[in-house]
């Protein structure tokens, strides 16, 4: 029986695996620890797609899915399997990623068995509870039990500090995604949908778009799909490329507006290296994505973000995102600016990486290593030393 610690990453949904498989990939190469990876299934086959992508082999899956899930049951049945893991195993550490009802559960649990919790992703804030929802709770709910803050950036820091979380328990990392993001950005992968190797064999523009937002579903996606019909008809010389949410609800507000329009594709989800490829061929962003916001200004790409306030505000700041909310009228004035104004279009379109440098999992790694004693910290992503 080895007598490295046990560390346990756990993870549910696409974004978490997507930035939890470079630090998963770097726990097993560095040899420092044990590792058994566990997976909720909180969504099914998106999930597996990221961990096949990334060679990932999961040691357990909890196997939540049930139709018609509600929060409250991915939390209980969550808590449920891992409490039986933990018993069975006690790991000297947990780790779990970002604000997701997964990633909560598993820290609740965690830190009622004593066990640490290392929370990746630590600090983003919006300052809303309600908004996004659940994520904004469950983030801060998770701060409040980890012993070890993995903050992607500085202002994520800042905001752990002024909530009083001791400093010494906070590590700047970067955030995984660009670790993620550039690796696969370099395969190039096909597209298994042809529609879109002929879109991007044509050279056209493309306006990539996704929403999926709690707070945005009803009446604000009704909007949004109309202002995606008005501005295909105003711009025939661009196409709109649009990978539905699975949520009916989602399909069933955005879709209708654009039944049979030429310059507008309608995919499934797209697989995460898909998607990473149409990231890299559009010209302008249009989302309510926490992850996209991340990860397309690390390609230079102007990001048009559908909601009112955000926990990511490096890449405000840096110019490359603009919050524009869910008004319809807006959303057409603010695409169509960014396709007719060259100069505000270069503006925003700096590749401006305000998230990472693809070392996050190493850095990740090592402040794992000093929590449990045997290893040293890295200096902090963005310090002179990093």
């Amino acid at each position: 029986m080895s007598n490295r610690p046990l560390v346990v990453p756990i993870f549910g949904t696409r974004p978490e695996a997507i930035k939890m498989a470079p630090i998963v990939r770097e726990i097993i190469e560095s040899e420092l620890f044990d590792c058994t990876t566990v997976v909720t299934g909180q969504h099914r086959e998106m999930l597996d797609q990221v961990n096949e992508l990334f060679g990932i082999v999961p040691d357990v899956d909890l196997n939540i899915m049930q139709p018609h899930q509600t929060l409250n049951g991915v939390l209980t049945r969550t808590i449920e399997g891992l409490d039986k893991l933990f018993e069975e195993t006690k790991p000297a550490a947990v780790i779990v990623q970002g604000d997701t009802t997964t990633s909560t559960a598993g820290a609740i649990a965690a830190f009622y068995r004593g066990i640490p919790v290392v929370h990746v992703e630590a600090g983003l804030r919006s300052f809303n509870i309600h908004s996004p929802f659940p994520e904004e709770a469950n983030r801060k709910i998770t701060s409040q039990v980890a012993a070890l803050h993995l903050a992607p950036t500085s202002q994520s820091r800042a905001n752990l500090v002024r909530e009083a979380v001791d400093p010494a328990d906070i590590a700047v990392t970067g955030n995984s995604v660009i670790d993620a993001l550039l690796s696969v950005a370099e395969e190039k992968l096909p597209f298994s949908d042809p529609r879109l190797e002929e879109l991007a064999a044509s050279g056209k523009k493309i306006l990539l778009v996704t929403t999926h937002r709690r707070e945005n579903q009803g009446e604000a996606m009704q909007g949004v799909g109309r202002a995606l019909a008005r501005l295909a008809a105003a711009h025939p010389d661009i196409h709109i490329l649009l990978p539905a949410h699975r949520n009916p609800v989602v399909r069933e507000a955005i879709l209708p507006a654009l039944e049979g329009l030429e310059n507008v594709t309608v995919t499934e989800p797209l697989p995460y290296g898909e998607f990473t490829r149409a990231l890299a061929l559009s010209n302008v962003v249009l989302t309510d994505s926490g992850g996209v916001q991340e990860e397309a200004p690390s390609l230079g790409k102007p990001v048009l973000v559908m909601r009112d306030n955000t926990e990511r505000p490096e890449a405000v700041d840096a110019g490359t995102v603009r919050l524009i909310g869910t008004d319809e009228q807006r959303i057409v004035d603010e695409v169509t600016r960014l396709l007719e104004d060259p100069d505000y279009y270069a503006s925003m379109a700096n590749a401006v990486n305000p998230y990472g440098d693809g070392r996050a999992a190493v850095r990740t790694v090592a402040a794992i290593a000093q929590l449990l004693g045997i290893g040293t910290r890295l200096p902090d992503f963005g310090s002179p030393a990093s």
